[in-house]
């Protein structure tokens, strides 16, 4: 049990001791500390100190006498206690008025009264109250090293910890990812993921607890949802953080006051605890993610010969290769951009991706979960790979609902990253998985040349862009393309003409002059002079059928397969 100032005033030293202010207050201060103090204050006194003095040099100066008081309220003292009848006869009614609108209390004692008595009555009960919650920190110590080396989930683990401390509780890994949790509302978790995302959690500034107690150097504060986050770190031996423990306190509860040593103690044991958890999970948990990316990357690349190996691996790693899936692959376009601005938060490129791949991986499988569809995935050479299950009987719509759930998820959580998806076809046999994995790798190559960063391109759909990927690596093919559309793109880069678009615009528009100035918001007469421009640069007429098919298969050629692409 804490003491408090009431506690303290039942001493029988201070039976005439006299409360003149927040007597309604006395039986809520906490009093961790005490000390004799004098002007001036300044950052001598620690929060829940009860502060004793004679408040020698204030006699006749009321403003001295208020900037000390106001002073030692601003240090968060628990009270204090002024010995009236040497230098101070009576406390001026300002002074209480003061410290009443501010719930602070005065405590007025008799000259006779010892400093040094009062001083000695209440180390001794802080001192008892210290052993005893040593006692009882030094228990819940033990139970958790029982409840660690019993193999106990980390949830069973969690509720343990929040009994121990009246609160509720995150538990994350090193980038503030949920480990295990209190029962929050789905709202509360999906902020916390947007402020994860943010870069606002884990909490990388300075602590900035208003105390000088160096217990409570550690601990780091933020706020969201309207509730005070607590953050203190699981280290490892290189003191680098490999995961953070999340304490959600109570509203308007201040957290010094929430701090006591007991609570400070289990904290400390309980990240213990929790490290020895993480450093025994992640070790499992890394080579098993590792195994089954792994597999299912081999799986993609076909490195399979025998369908028995590996369907027995499938098996051992939870997966069920007798199920029908089709591959789909997504490419995350903007990811470098996006970490210079979060770059500030996070200690390198590697680990800010690792987070973002994390968050996008568990969106993923709750679209597939949702759907009631198996899955399978990996992210491998900046690619996201992944094997939807597909039901009996289904064409492409499954996988349109399944991207449709997961962008709406990902665009909620992370707004600002652009995905770009190719979607394979279904293939029989244990063959088609690799093949399937081809086709999807193509079809997003191809929509990213023909369609921008951020769309979706079904391989049944390329037929047309395939044919012309393939007359693209004819090498006589490429001679005529590139002697056709070459003229054309050297102009553009000498006179800023655009007319490679203009030539786009023209034939979309059915050789409309009209339609295609409308659409290049152009005046009739300057398309019309591009045009000519065009005819004269590459000796072709857009008036003959053949030279307009041999300037419209050169330029979607040239687009699809000739032209220098990048890949973001």
């Amino acid at each position: 049990m804490q003491l408090t100032v009431e506690s303290v005033l039942n001493y029988g030293i201070l039976e005439n001791a006299r409360i003149l202010t927040a007597k309604d207050f006395v039986a809520e201060r906490t009093v961790q500390w005490v000390s004799v103090m004098e002007m001036p204050v300044e950052n001598f006194v620690r929060q829940n100190e009860l502060v004793l003095t004679t408040a020698i040099g204030c006699h006749g100066d009321l403003e001295s006498f208020k900037k000390f008081v106001q002073d030692i309220i601003d240090s968060n003292a628990s009270a204090l206690m002024i010995a009236i009848g040497r230098h101070v006869f009576e406390i001026p009614a300002e002074v209480k008025e003061l410290a009443e609108r501010q719930n602070f209390a005065i405590i007025e004692l008799p000259w006779e009264v010892r400093f040094s008595t009062i001083i000695e009555e209440v180390m001794k009960n802080i001192n008892d109250t210290h052993y005893k919650d040593r006692e009882r920190s030094e228990k819940v110590q033990r139970e958790l090293l029982n409840l660690i080396l019993g193999d106990t989930d980390l949830d069973l683990i969690s509720k343990y910890i929040q009994r121990q401390l009246d609160c509720q509780l995150l538990i994350t890994d090193r980038n503030g990812f949920i480990q295990a949790k209190s029962d929050y509302p789905q709202s509360f978790i999906e902020k916390w993921k947007n402020a994860v995302m943010q870069g606002d959690f884990p909490i990388r500034r300075e602590a900035d607890l208003v105390n000088n107690d160096p217990l409570l150097r550690k601990f780091r504060t933020a706020l969201l949802d309207g509730k005070v986050i607590l953050q203190i770190p699981v280290l490892q031996v290189s003191e680098d953080p490999q995961g953070y423990i999340f304490v959600v306190l109570p509203k308007e509860t201040p957290v010094v006051s929430y701090l006591t040593h007991y609570r400070i103690a289990v904290l400390e044991h309980a990240a213990t605890t929790i490290s020895l958890w993480l450093s025994r999970k992640n070790a499992i948990e890394e080579t098993k993610i590792s195994l089954r990316s792994d597999f299912v990357q081999e799986i993609a690349t076909g490195e399979y010969t025998s369908a028995n190996q590996a369907f027995s691996r499938a098996k051992l790693l939870g997966y069920n290769l007798e199920l029908p899936y089709i591959c789909i692959v997504g490419f995350p376009e903007n990811f470098k951009e996006l970490f210079e601005k979060r770059k500030k938060d996070y200690n390198s490129y590697i680990q800010w991706t690792e987070s973002m791949i994390r968050y996008i991986e568990e969106e993923i499988y709750f679209a597939a979960q949702s759907l009631k569809r198996e899955i399978m995935m990996t992210y491998h050479g900046y690619q996201l790979v992944i094997y939807l299950e597909k039901p009996a009987g289904t064409n492409d719509d499954h996988v349109v609902d399944f991207l449709d759930l997961a962008n709406r998820r990902l665009k909620h959580l992370l707004p600002e990253v652009v995905i770009s998806w190719g979607i394979g076809d279904y293939s029989e046999g244990f063959q088609g998985l690799s093949e399937s994995y081809r086709h999807a790798t193509l079809a997003l190559d191809i929509g990213r040349r023909k369609k921008g960063k951020g769309q979706r391109m079904p391989y049944s759909d390329t037929r047309i862009d395939r044919v012309l990927l393939t007359l693209a690596q004819n090498e006589e093919m490429k001679e005529v393309v590139m002697s056709t559309i070459k003229p054309l793109v050297e102009y553009d880069k000498l006179r800023n003409m655009d007319l490679i678009g203009t030539l786009k615009s023209y034939n979309q528009n059915h050789g409309n002059v009209s339609q295609s100035a409308r659409a290049l918001s152009l005046h009739r007469q300057s398309l019309l002079y591009r045009l000519r421009k065009i005819e004269s640069l590459t000796g072709l007429s857009l008036i003959d059928p053949d030279d307009l098919f041999l300037l419209d298969l050169s330029l979607k050629t040239w687009e699809i397969g000739v032209a220098e692409h990048t890949n973001g």
